[in-house]
């Protein structure tokens, strides 16, 4: 055979080691999609639970000058809870509908928590959601203006303050 005729190609460890580079390669960008989805689920809890602040005051107003049932499904003069910010939080985060809503329970890790007390007149309430990038995190809201991530659920049983 003439060597213009003959053929060359890869060889078999050449190929092994292209497709060794892509799965290493796919396995990191894999991975970082996944903290990114994580990420994301925490900016939709986060961007839930911060409306519920200004459409607690609209409910308070419309209520009478009082927060009693803000965590409740049914609105008050056509103006809606905030049980619809915790819901969405909660779907965000597991896909469940299901909330803590009874003052007499303490939050828990996988599940939003709203807690609504009219012991002090008007009234006070606190919303909790649980976040995914660090494992047993919270976004905590409540009616005294804080705002924040905590290491873990600050809603104990009739309880109403996320902060210090």
């Amino acid at each position: 055979m003439s060597p213009s005729l003959r053929i060359r190609g890869f060889s078999m460890i050449e190929l092994l080691m292209v497709i060794a580079i892509i799965g290493v390669l796919a396995a990191v960008v894999l991975a970082s999609f996944g903290s990114a989805r994580n990420k994301g689920v925490d900016s939709t809890v986060k961007a839930n639970l911060d409306g519920t602040r200004p459409q607690a005051e609209l409910y308070y107003v419309a209520n009478g000058n009082s927060y009693t049932g803000v965590c409740a499904t049914v609105p008050a003069a056509n103006v809606k809870t905030i049980n619809s910010f915790a819901v969405a939080a909660q779907q965000a985060y597991n896909g469940s509908t299901a909330i803590n809503t009874t003052y007499a329970t303490a939050g828990s890790a996988n599940t939003a928590t709203c807690h609504v007390s009219t012991a002090t007149g008007a009234g006070t309430w606190a919303l909790e959601a649980p976040l995914k990038v660090v494992s047993g995190s919270f976004f905590c809201v409540d009616s005294f203006g804080y705002a924040a991530t905590t290491s873990g659920s600050t809603l104990g049983a009739n309880d109403t303050t996320c902060g210090p």
